[in-house]
């Protein structure tokens, strides 16, 4: 089978590096690519993902048998069920289905009809109620673009003053262009914060092992919010119990919503999740593959993708249920960026020790942000350059191991945290998880075996 990755992040190229291990893998295009999938042999397409009908007429030349679209833009934007019409098979959900991220107020909204934890909200289409409620909290906000804006469109604000400013960069001053039109003014919580996928396809969903995620720029989780500055898996805080409590309050309910409002989702659902006093509380949801937890979770996955990924587009998931295996160790990804990210910044900078790095046993560097130039060398091309990923018998072996990698690699003007994984490293050790049964096959499954998908009963 002939298989095509859309996107040219660090996303991208995990998959696309992990789809051409598969058996069934004949030739695995990425369009339109980076330096790092045209280097691990991966064939490079120069075609954006809004540029359709080029696309279309490549999957029908080289009769690609699945699409796997990375980045939320295209999906928002309908590229899978544009691919669909024209019969390809699509890894990834609908327009519509994709407004579960693209549109932060509609998310809120079906979390609210849906009675899924989240934070109190509310939405405002003028910067001036939107001050107004903001100078009658007594409590931090959060303040939220109502679109797409590349991980950078959430602000947490320390005090009201903070809060009002947001407005004015998102509302008044257009910082995010049409995605600030409405915003979502919500309670801060405080707690830890965890990343929850889960496959969906048809009526079953499967939730993969738990990440925890580094937004802020800077150590000590200070600075401004990124697309993510680095991850590591499993999250020791991700428990049986919890997972099970996620299962059943947030996924089941979520998917169920979906499929009884005509939008069924098939693909990845990425729950953000604030781990608070009060119980798990969902953040935000995502239409597709984090980024960059995407890079340890395939360092860690054994099965096939290919298979998996193309039994979700195929709904046939349940045959997964038990067999999807995953290497024990852990694995920790370092996000080296450009200078000035997630601000301004330049590009074009030579990327030197790649292959020194990659040397090291059980270290695999993704290209997130690189292209090659006319001499075939790694220059610097986005925000985030590079996701250095690494293996490690524990968690900490797996920390070392990744700066030890990140040491070896050098661009003028970089930046990276050095504590990635710190707050599961000095956290206190959790307890010894209590053995609990798996959430039954029926309640994986939102709509049962009822084609009008009614709610399954216990």
């Amino acid at each position: 089978m002939n298989v095509l990755v859309i996107g040219k992040g660090g996303r991208e190229h995990a998959l696309a590096w992990r789809l051409k291990q598969s058996r069934r893998a004949e030739k695995v295009f990425c369009a339109p690519g980076n330096a790092g999938t045209a280097r691990d042999g991966i064939t490079n397409v120069p075609i954006d993902h809004f540029e359709t009908d080029k696309l279309f007429r490549f999957c029908t030349k080289e009769k690609i048998g699945l699409v796997v679209i990375g980045p939320e833009d295209p999906l928002a934007a309908g590229l899978a069920d544009f691919l669909r019409v024209k019969g390809f098979k699509v890894f990834g959900p609908s327009k519509d289905a994709a407004r579960i991220e693209s549109s932060k107020v509609w998310s809120k909204e079906l979390m609210r009809h849906a009675d899924v934890p989240t934070a109190e909200f509310r939405v405002f289409d003028h910067p001036e109620p939107a001050r107004t409620y903001i100078e009658t909290r007594d409590y931090p906000v959060v303040v939220k673009a109502d679109g797409l804006a590349a991980g950078k469109g959430v602000v947490v604000c320390k005090s009201n003053a903070d809060a009002i400013k947001a407005v004015e960069r998102i509302m008044t001053r257009e910082e995010f262009g049409k995605a600030g039109r409405q915003i979502v003014v919500e309670k801060k919580l405080d707690g830890e914060e965890l990343s929850v996928l889960a496959l969906v396809g048809g009526r079953t969903f499967l939730p993969l092992p738990a990440c925890q995620d580094h937004k802020a720029v800077n150590d000590g989780d200070q600075g401004p919010n990124t697309g993510g500055m680095g991850a590591y898996c499993p999250a020791p805080v991700a428990t049986p119990e919890l997972i099970m409590e996620l299962e059943r309050s947030v996924f089941l309910p979520t998917i169920h919503a979906m499929k009884r409002g005509r939008f069924p989702f098939q693909g990845v659902l990425f729950a953000g999740v604030m781990l608070t006093s009060q119980g798990p509380r969902v953040l935000e949801f995502n239409c597709r593959f984090g980024d960059p937890e995407t890079q340890p979770i395939l360092m860690r996955l054994k099965s096939d993708l290919l298979d998996v990924l193309e039994a979700v587009a195929d709904e046939r998931l349940p045959e997964f249920e038990e067999k999807i295996e995953w290497d024990p160790r852990s694995a920790v990804c370092v996000v080296m960026c450009s200078s000035g990210y997630p601000g301004k910044y330049e590009t074009g900078k030579l990327v030197s020790g790649l292959a020194d790095a990659e040397q090291l046993p059980d270290v695999k560097v993704f290209h997130a942000g690189t292209k090659l130039d006319a001499q075939n060398r790694v220059m610097t091309d986005g925000g985030r350059v590079l996701g250095v990923t690494a293996l490690g018998d524990t968690l900490a072996d797996a920390k070392a191991r990744a700066y030890e990698a990140v040491k070896r690699i050098t661009f003028a003007g970089m930046h990276y945290r050095t504590d990635i994984a710190d707050k599961a490293l000095k956290a206190k050790p959790p307890a010894l998880p209590v053995e609990v049964p798996k959430l039954p096959a029926k309640f994986r499954r939102p709509g049962g075996n009822d084609p009008e998908g009614e709610k399954p009963t216990s």
